[in-house]
């Protein structure tokens, strides 16, 4: 079901929605329809004394919505909306199309996602529903009109959520196969041998013949076409886009003055998050204590990865310039591998993160405790007696409470130092290239986000402001972008990289750039050839190692080790070699060159280190070479400016002593901070 352009809206700006001076708000999940409704007022009444701003309602609820197909029931909703607006809470409406009802799964089958193997997802959990059945859209539509119509005119009501983190579905429903046939039909404008071409169908005997052969890929199958697997990621993708644009245009048909957005788990090249242009902004889910021990020391399994909010804060961020977290985690969850508590602190020190990268609002996953469900272990702001605060809502009691302080000291959300802004990056991404590279990754060890992190982490070290942006953006208003591994490319996309050196950017490449053409096909030239004028290298081989046995690279008398991806090249007569393999046949041979180019620079680093070690130093000669001020923070601590204050975070598993500026008011902590300690400090 396609909705017709004269559902296109006129909405607001994202800076429309929230206010410089309300800095962030703060919300919370409530599920009316699993309590007892004389319990809803004395619930309401408390989350408003802890301080929370707005609830949110709805998301799982179809059952209750539409108890029948065609009958509808929002006298429920109406009152919990009413009791929350009793104690000035706004709302937040969900579509409620991550659980479709009984009725409809009996009586529609053909709606039921079927995975690769060929099982048929049943109901009784959730997400169970295929996004590209026509049927499905169209009842889950009429649902969502129907909402939107009765509530897109109150105010009590601020913004809606879609769905519930939404994914890019894998799925086999026959359906999904028609619409496959059909998005290759359109891409390749109906010729058969173009989707030939651009699949290199003539190896292995593959041609197709017609539209009508051609089967959704079986990506677990050896060797399966990866040609077409990157055309089945794309078309995955857009079904899920497709069916997000589709619910914000209806709801935009109603609603006045409310937005609308999503809630992504921040899987970054699953290829969705951003792709559905119809929302006013994006927001994301994070759960930092799960039993994975990303964290610092012993511990650091109860404080979590340093960068896990960072990386999802300054990626969601410059989509839409504005973004919130949907669901924070509150305490221990139950679906870990194991479910530790937090750390004390821990649960502040995340939302500390997510307002130090610039969100508008933070909500948390949720305000009571469940007595049944899958979710029953997952903590609440409140226990399972439904009265008594757990030690997380506590925390987000006080984070409330020190928000509300330093709204009386705010400032516009662009003051910032000069320093900290002189050193902004970009960091060019594409999924796709994701996409490209995991299905031949040469090299067992090679991982495409892995490889962007040891860039990532080093520039939070700097204190840098770092954007992740797409093609779409203007590459001039970084000093500095940042493009690891964009194996994908054309000559458009190298033309703007020269034109953005040249007019006096600096633009660092990593290895497995421009190796292949936007469909995964390598050029019919010598590796790396499309980007050698900008470079001023060519490349003379590539070798991969094994990890039992790392190669080495040196730099300024330093050695680091290597075994993933290594490149060498031929450096051009203005090129500087900053690095240089050892040990193997090709001994001296260069591994990193720097080039002075038009008013710019451009870096090319083709290898990828054991540990991001190099790459560390390499950043810090380049950006003291172009006389950009960085810091030197520890793995672990973090730091962010936004409305005029600096926010310092450790994550580590040691107190460490922040050197304040001179002047500096503290306004939250102290110079000295603990393991999961903040420091709010303004100039």
């Amino acid at each position: 079901m396609v909705l017709p352009i004269g559902l296109q809206a006129q909405q607001p700006s994202s800076k429309q929605w929230f206010k410089d001076k309300d800095l962030t708000l703060t919300g919370v999940y409530y599920y009316p329809e699993h309590w007892d409704e004389s319990q809803w007022n004395r619930d309401f009444k408390k989350m408003h004394e802890l301080g929370f701003e707005f609830t949110h309602f709805a998301e799982f609820a179809w059952a209750q919505l539409e108890p029948s197909e065609g009958k509808y029931d929002f006298a429920w909703l109406d009152r919990a909306v009413a009791l929350a607006a009793k104690h000035d809470l706004k709302v937040v409406l969900c579509t409620s199309t991550a659980t479709p009802p009984v009725w409809l799964s009996r009586k529609y089958p053909e709606i039921l996602l079927r995975q690769e193997d060929g099982t048929v997802l049943d109901h009784g959990a959730r997400q169970h529903a295929s996004f590209a059945s026509p049927l499905y859209r169209e009842l889950s539509y009429k649902m969502i009109e129907r909402l939107a119509e009765h509530y897109g005119n109150d105010a009590r009501v601020i913004g809606w959520q879609l769905d519930n983190e939404p994914a890019v579905q894998f799925d086999y429903n026959p359906k999904a196969e028609m619409a496959f046939r059909d998005f290759l039909r359109n891409k390749y404008d109906n010729s058969i041998k173009a989707l030939n071409d651009a699949w290199g169908t003539s190896f292995w005997s593959e041609v197709y013949t017609t539209f009508d052969e051609i089967t959704l890929p079986k990506t677990r199958q050896m060797f399966m076409n990866h040609h077409q697997i990157l055309d089945y990621r794309r078309f995955a993708a857009g079904v899920t886009n497709d069916f997000l644009n589709e619910q914000s245009l209806l709801i935009k048909k109603y609603a006045k003055n409310q937005w609308v957005t999503t809630n992504y788990i921040p899987n970054y090249d699953e290829g969705h998050i951003g792709g559905s242009k119809e929302l006013d902004f994006v927001s994301y889910t994070r759960y930092m204590v799960y039993g994975d021990n990303e964290g610092i020391g012993r511990r650091g399994y109860r404080v979590g990865n340093p960068l896990r909010i960072a990386f999802a804060n300054d990626f969601f961020r410059p989509i839409q310039g504005t973004y919130g977290v949907m669901e924070l985690q509150p305490g221990q969850v139950n679906w870990g591998s194991i479910n530790p508590q937090p750390l004390p602190g821990a649960v502040r020190l995340w939302l500390w993160s997510v307002f130090a990268g610039g969100s508008d609002f933070v909500c948390t996953y949720r305000y009571r405790q469940p007595l049944y469900g899958t979710e029953q272990y997952h903590y609440g702001i409140v226990g399972t007696d439904g009265v008594t605060v757990t030690p997380g809502g506590r925390e987000y009691q006080e984070f409330i409470s020190e928000v509300k302080m330093l709204r009386k000291e705010f400032s516009p959300r662009d003051k910032k130092p000069k320093d900290y802004v002189d050193r902004t990056t970009a960091i060019l991404f594409n999924h796709e290239n994701a996409w490209s590279i995991d299905r031949q990754k040469q090299n067992a060890t090679w991982s495409t986000m892995g490889h962007i992190e040891k860039y990532y982490r080093t520039l939070k070290s700097f204190g840098a402001p770092v954007d992740f942006i797409t093609e779409e953006k203007d590459f001039s208003q970084y000093p500095v972008l940042i493009a690891p591994a964009y194996q994908l490319a054309d000559k458009d996309l190298v033309e703007r990289w020269t034109n953005y050196v040249q007019n006096g950017g600096n633009l660092v490449l990593t290895c497995r750039t421009a190796q292949k053409d936007r469909f995964g096909r390598l050029f019919a030239a010598p590796f790396g050839s499309l980007i050698n004028n900008l470079t001023g290298n060519s490349m003379d081989f590539y070798d991969l190692l094994l990890p039992k046995d790392p190669g080495v690279v040196e730099m300024a008398g330093k050695k680091y080790t290597w075994n993933t991806w290594g490149e060498i090249l031929i450096p051009g007569k203005d090129s500087q070699v900053w690095a240089t393999y050892a040990q193997e046949f090709y001994d001296g041979k260069p591994a990193v060159t720097f080039r002075k180019l038009g008013k710019g620079t451009i870096t090319y680093i083709g290898v990828d280190s054991t540990d991001g070690s190099l790459e560390a130093d390499i950043l810090k000669k380049l950006y003291t070479t172009l006389n950009i001020p960085v810091m030197d923070l520890p793995y672990g601590v973090t730091m962010e400016y936004r409305n005029g204050f600096a926010i310092v975070l450790n994550y580590s598993d040691e107190p460490y002593e922040f050197t304040l500026p001179t002047g500096a008011k503290v306004l939250i902590g102290s110079a000295v901070i603990p393991t999961a300690g903040v420091l709010v400090y303004k100039i």
